[in-house]
């Protein structure tokens, strides 16, 4: 990625001013060489509005986390609401393809058995291999789920409403989440791309279904097993798995 500093015959003078005519969204792109997308982003919010480094979550603040199923890929985002300052903080995310739900479920319970979850309706009678209700698979196999509202304009409204308005962080540690973001677009019709998107569709449950549901641990709750950083990533393709703890 070249970045305005690999290009000697540019003064700062002329750094900042080409800086203030890019609209906020591109500047990264334009200035580091950070993939982003322009007219057809959905969430056109600079990335350093909303990244934060790692930090340990007080105990106070509520735990939820949205699910998207499929054979393709399965994923979770697992935010902490500050109800207070009603701020929520992506903190911990799952992305795998091509399992079964026990091996999706171990890592999804990870942060804490006790932390309720959201999950695409669409999954209630949809089969990734025997035709078996998905949702019914992962409340026996642990996980605390209810559908989700999938209304989807309302949900990316309020999802890029939170962003842009700083309710919305994601820490650093997230990176298939990043990835993802910058890549979250609209065809030439208006038309979501579904395509590499599963981590924003678990992120819009979780935002639109899972805040008023988000769970304060309790020192009494049988079964917790806490990720002390807990910036967390959890994300694994084919072959090859890899995990990240923070704090």
């Amino acid at each position: 990625m070249a970045t305005w500093d690999d290009a000697p015959h540019l003064t700062k003078e002329q750094k900042d001013e080409l800086l203030l005519s890019i609209p906020p969204f591109q500047r990264d792109a334009r200035s580091k060489g950070i993939p982003q997308l322009g007219s057809g982003a959905i969430l056109p919010v600079n990335e350093s509005d909303y990244l934060i480094d790692d930090f340990k979550i007080p105990d106070y603040w509520g735990r939820v986390y949205g699910m998207d199923v499929g054979w393709n890929w399965t994923t979770a985002t697992h935010i902490a609401y500050d109800k207070g300052s009603d701020v929520a903080y992506v903190y911990y995310v799952y992305k795998r393809s091509q399992a079964e739900p026990s091996i999706h479920a171990q890592a999804i319970r990870a942060p804490g058995t006790w932390i309720p979850g959201v999950i695409d309706p669409a999954a209630n009678g949809r089969s990734q291999k025997d035709g078996h209700q998905l949702i019914g698979d992962y409340v026996r196999l642990g996980l605390n789920l209810v559908s989700a509202n999938n209304s989807v304009e309302a949900g990316l409204l309020q999802f890029w409403q939170r962003l842009s308005s700083g309710r919305l962080k994601v820490f650093k540690s997230c990176q298939p989440w990043v990835a993802e973001a910058r890549l979250y677009r609209r065809d030439e019709k208006g038309k979501v791309v579904k395509k590499n998107d599963h981590l924003m569709d678990s992120t819009r449950y979780a935002l639109v279904s899972g805040l008023d549901i988000a769970k304060v641990f309790r020192e009494k709750t049988q079964n917790y097993r806490e990720a002390p950083g807990v910036g967390r990533q959890f994300a694994h393709s084919g072959k090859q798995e890899q995990a990240w703890m923070g704090g």
